[in-house]
């Protein structure tokens, strides 16, 4: 288990793709995107430590108002 996430990335195919998602990525991937009828409603940050501890934070627009947010955080230990 461990091994394996230890050769990640994997150079043979870390670059696989990139002419062809990096232009997309770089015109739609932001942190927030605010367009008329259309946006970000939800921000998801999934954190993996060594030990295996998860910390799920999720951060979510209430009534469809940008300037009001509910902030959930879960905390746990994955099985090996």
């Amino acid at each position: 288990f461990r091994t394996f996430f230890s050769q990640l990335p994997d150079p043979a195919i870390e670059d696989q793709g990139k002419d062809y998602i990096r232009p997309i990525l770089n015109k739609y991937a932001a942190l927030c995107v605010r367009c008329p009828g259309y946006g970000t409603r939800t921000n998801t940050v999934v954190l993996i430590d060594s030990e295996g501890c998860v910390t799920f934070t999720e951060r979510n627009m209430i009534n469809a108002d940008v300037n009001q947010w509910q902030t959930s955080t879960y905390e746990f230990k994955l099985h090996s």
